[in-house]
């Protein structure tokens, strides 16, 4: 078995376990095979070789990715990341400290869209109520 197999292998039941199996499933199910190398990398590479690392737990993990991709102004990615920390018990109150510290260091335009965009995603997965 390859490296880049085995990464494969151990990456994408992480993969499931935070993105959820429906959505990895279904990115899936949809790539040609032009996609799936970017799937295949993906999930060897993100998953099984950076998040497979014990070195840091999910939580962690899923914290830091929020910054960064903060920083970066990937907001889809905020999104998805957002669902991702919820089910590796990050807080609510955990995922705004790391927005409002993310906010600090990356500039307002750039916590505000993913302040809206967490904002999003937590009233639609019902882990903050919406406004009366």
């Amino acid at each position: 078995m390859s490296d880049d197999q085995a990464l494969f292998d151990k990456g994408l039941p992480i993969r499931r376990a935070v993105l959820g199996p429906e959505y990895v499933d279904s990115s899936m199910a949809k790539a040609d095979e032009f996609m799936m190398s970017f799937q295949r990398a993906t999930t060897a590479w993100a998953w099984g070789w950076a998040w497979g690392d014990p070195t840091l737990d999910r939580k962690t993990r899923s914290l830091l990715n929020l910054a960064m991709l903060t920083a970066l102004g990937k907001i889809p990615e905020v999104k998805l990341h957002v669902k991702g920390a919820l089910n590796n018990g990050v807080t609510v109150d955990e995922i705004k400290a790391t927005l409002l510290h993310a906010t600090a260091y990356c500039g307002i335009p750039a916590g505000l869209d993913a302040f809206k965009a967490t904002h999003e995603v937590l009233l639609a997965e019902g882990a903050i109520p919406g406004k009366k």
